[in-house]
């Protein structure tokens, strides 16, 4: 685990100016507000909420979800659930398949540990070798206790999982023939709905999500096995699974922080008003006649999603940000009468997808009081950084 250099720790208590840059810079009480909004949405639809740690990789994030409701944690590697157990995080499920025999002796090991402190360990299968191999990984090496297994179905994605129905029946039935495994429902998300950016489609994408999770659990339950759960959605369509009737959990992640890919789409009217809360801290370091340049480039923020917005510039400012490499960020003045910043001025940038530009950081910096006049409150440790495996 890498050291917390002094360089951050001595920021705690001081002013939000003196951080240096770039930083990613969490502030705390909008996030803090985007919990509660969670929480109390959960309970409202009397779901279970087991938000993605694939978002923020923080074993301290995930203990303070749960300290509000959160039913534990998602990750998509192995790697990452070793990460957050040993922070103290022991309800874990994969939502995703693993093959590879050494990551599968892994997960048993992981499951056993988990189990001794009274936790659990689940894990998504798309195919009979996978459940043949998880057997004998967890015969090797897991507890009496067993693993928790779900069927992952693909729903639209078009990705992992077996097509819904009668695909899944079998899977399901397969499991149950390892007394280590146990099935415990279904896997369901479509992820690429959460970033459509019109409600009508994201409406219709679930109700074919909903339809056809719907059609399995009463194919698998008419086989004679019950179906404890089917889990899945996101923070762009949890509105939809919460309301479903279908759906008992719900796995959105992204809400935590939010992000500048997700400030393009149309909110539901019913969904929480999550705010962004993480920024990319920056600094202006070259001044030119038509441009400005800072200190935060693709090495800082990631762009897949698209590029950062500038946020929480003064009334005359607006700011285009463009990318300029790997340790640049290009900035240009939107409309004749608006400011380009001058050198030494320090910026704000909403990331344009959350998850992997954590995934950039070893620390983010708590805020408490606002980013204008506010002071560092703690570091948080990005635990699962790069846990890839």
């Amino acid at each position: 685990m890498k050291p917390m250099p002094d360089s951050l720790t001595s920021t705690i208590g001081q002013r939000v100016d003196l951080i240096d840059t770039p930083a990613l810079v969490i502030d705390l009480d909008a996030m803090e507000r985007n919990i509660q909004r969670m929480a109390d949405f959960a309970r409202k639809h009397r779901v279970l909420w087991r938000p993605h740690a694939k978002m923020h990789k923080s074993a301290e994030l995930a203990l303070q979800m749960q300290r509000a409701g959160a039913q534990g944690v998602c990750v998509q590697k192995v790697s990452e659930a070793e990460a957050l157990a040993a922070g103290g995080v022991t309800d874990i499920t994969i939502t995703n398949e693993v093959v590879a025999m050494p990551k599968l002796h892994r997960a048993a090991r992981l499951a056993a540990r988990l189990a001794a402190q009274g936790g659990r360990l689940a894990i998504a299968v798309d195919h009979i070798e996978g459940v043949v191999r998880l057997a004998e990984a967890m015969a090797m090496h897991g507890s009496d206790s067993g693993i928790d297994v779900l069927v992952e179905i693909d729903v639209g994605q078009g990705r992992c999982g077996v097509p819904p129905g009668e695909a899944a029946v079998a899977l399901a039935q397969a499991v149950t023939q390892h007394s280590r495994l146990r099935f415990a429902g279904l896997q369901a998300y479509h992820g690429r709905a959460q970033h459509m950016v019109s409600t009508v489609g994201r409406r219709a994408a679930i109700a074919e999500v909903v339809s056809a999770a719907q059609l399995t659990r009463m194919l698998i339950e008419d086989a004679g096995l019950p179906v404890p759960l089917v889990t899945g959605s996101g923070t762009g369509t949890l509105v939809h699974e919460a309301a479903s009737g279908v759906f008992g959990e719900v796995q959105a992640g992204s809400f935590l922080f939010m992000d500048a890919d997700y400030a393009r789409n149309e909110r539901e009217p019913a969904q929480p008003q999550f705010e962004h809360a993480a920024f990319i801290k920056t600094q202006v370091i070259s001044a030119h006649e038509g441009h400005a340049v800072c200190d935060a480039g693709h090495k800082s923020n990631a762009i897949d999603s698209g590029l950062p917005t500038v946020a929480l510039l003064p009334p005359d400012y607006a700011l285009r940000y463009a990318n300029g490499g790997d340790e640049h960020g290009l900035l240009y003045a939107q409309g004749p009468q608006a400011l380009l910043p001058t050198l030494g001025q320090m910026l704000w940038l909403i990331p344009g997808h959350c998850d992997p530009t954590v995934n950039l950081y070893d620390f983010m910096i708590g805020v408490r009081g606002g980013l204008a006049e506010g002071v560092v409150e703690r570091i948080i440790r990005v635990d699962a950084r790069g846990a890839l495996t």
